[in-house]
Parts: C-alpha cells; sequence; structure tokens
C-alpha cells in the first residue's frame, strides 16, 4: 500500500514539474510578444518591463532545476520517468535562454529609442521573424505538454526558414548601411535584435528535439529532417 502511494505521490511530482514547465514556457512567450511590441511601437516602460522580469524566468528555471535534482536523488526514477526529468531539465535552459535573448531584444530597443536613431523601415521583417519562432515554440511546448512528437520536423524546417530569413535580413541591411553611412549604427542594433530571434528559433528547435527524445528514448538533436520524421512516425 505505501508503495503504491510512493507511486501515486511520483506521478504527481511529476505532473506538477511538467505544468510548472509549461507555465515558464507562457512567461517567456509573453517576453517575446512584449519585447517585440516595445521594439515596434517606442515603448520603453514595457522594455523596461521586460528587462525586469527576466529574473521571474531565472527563478523558475533554477527552482525547477533544484526539483529535478531532487527526484533523482529520492525517487531513483526508471528510465523513461529519468528521460522525462532529463527533458525537463534540458527544456527549461532552452527556455532561460530564450528569455535572456528576448531580455536583450529590449535593451536594444530601448537603446534604439533613446538614441533617437529611429528607422521604421526594418522592423517587419523582425516581426515577420519573431512570428515564426513564437509559434516554433507554442509547437514545442504544446509537444511537450502532450507527450506528441508529431511536430518536430515541421519545427525543425520552421528553423531553417528562420534561418533564411535571417541572412535575408542581414544582406539587406548591409546594403543600407553601405548606401547610408549615417544607418550604420542603428541597423547593427537591428542586426543584434535579428540575431536574438534566430537564436531563439535555434532553442525552441531544441526543445522540440527533447520531446521526441523523450517519447521515442532517440537523441534526434544533429540530424536531418527526414530523420526526425522517420523517428517521429515509428
Amino acid at each position: 500500500m505505501g508503495q503504491e502511494h510512493t507511486y501515486k505521490q511520483f506521478d504527481a511530482d511529476l505532473e506538477a514539474i511538467r505544468a510548472r514547465v509549461l507555465q515558464m514556457g507562457g512567461l517567456v512567450e509573453e517576453q517575446i510578444t512584449n519585447a517585440i511590441e516595445a521594439l515596434s511601437s517606442g515603448n520603453l516602460e514595457l522594455a523596461e518591463m521586460v528587462i525586469n522580469n527576466d529574473h521571474h524566468v531565472n527563478a523558475m528555471e533554477v527552482g525547477l532545476d533544484e526539483d529535478c535534482t531532487q527526484i533523482i536523488a529520492r525517487r531513483q526514477p526508471t528510465a523513461s520517468d529519468l528521460r522525462m526529468v532529463m527533458t525537463v531539465v534540458k527544456t527549461i535552459t532552452d527556455l532561460e535562454r530564450i528569455g535572456d535573448e528576448a531580455s536583450k531584444v529590449a535593451r536594444m530597443a530601448k537603446q534604439i529609442y533613446e538614441a533617437d536613431r529611429l528607422t521604421q523601415t526594418r522592423f517587419n521583417e523582425i516581426k515577420f521573424m519573431a512570428g515564426l519562432v513564437l509559434e516554433m515554440l507554442r509547437r514545442a511546448l504544446d509537444g511537450f505538454a502532450r507527450l506528441d512528437v508529431t511536430s518536430a520536423a515541421d519545427i525543425a524546417r520552421q528553423d531553417m526558414q528562420v534561418d533564411e530569413e535571417f541572412h535575408l535580413m542581414m544582406r539587406h541591411l548591409i546594403t543600407y548601411m553601405m548606401e547610408d553611412p549615417r544607418t550604420i549604427s542603428v541597423f547593427i542594433d537591428i542586426m543584434f535584435v535579428a540575431k536574438a530571434i534566430e537564436r531563439m528559433g535555434d532553442h525552441a528547435k531544441n526543445m522540440s528535439e527533447y520531446v521526441v527524445y523523450m517519447v521515442k528514448g532517440k537523441d534526434v538533436r544533429h540530424t536531418t529532417v527526414e530523420e526526425i520524421e522517420r523517428i517521429a512516425s515509428h
């Protein structure tokens, strides 16, 4: 009876941890949305809020990491439960990094507007890239919530699209800077923003790959989209 109770308690602990990962994911999504809004609208209070909220994201990572360590130490989980715990540890690391990148975007927004070096030209491309990344993140979190590996290959494809957008944008920015050297400083700031968004996409892709590992027991990092599809469909 006691052991039965212990197993139930363990399942409840795991469920609570998974729910907190999704809560952390929601906060990180909000951070991205607010950072992009601050950049495109010039709302510096919103930018400041994103910067200040970064410590909440960090605190959630630390708390979850400690709880995962406790679970491994106390429960000696079975293989599949251990994969779940390891997936949580990896996922929260990537979420924390995405949070850092959102905070970086907010800092760049402040820098651009405070220096009064504004140019509206590139924000549409930035918003488009950020929209792709937000969709990737939502799908990765949804896959984590439902233990569903079917979207991993699509997320990998979206990541390739984000990378293409990033390279295209770099070429555009360099052309503008060559045409008008006065734009150099603001466009360098925008390059940093674009790079931050591209990194967010990488982290979201990592998260979807951990779900494949959790469900299938196969590590699909550094493999092709076709290989991810093959493993996910078996």
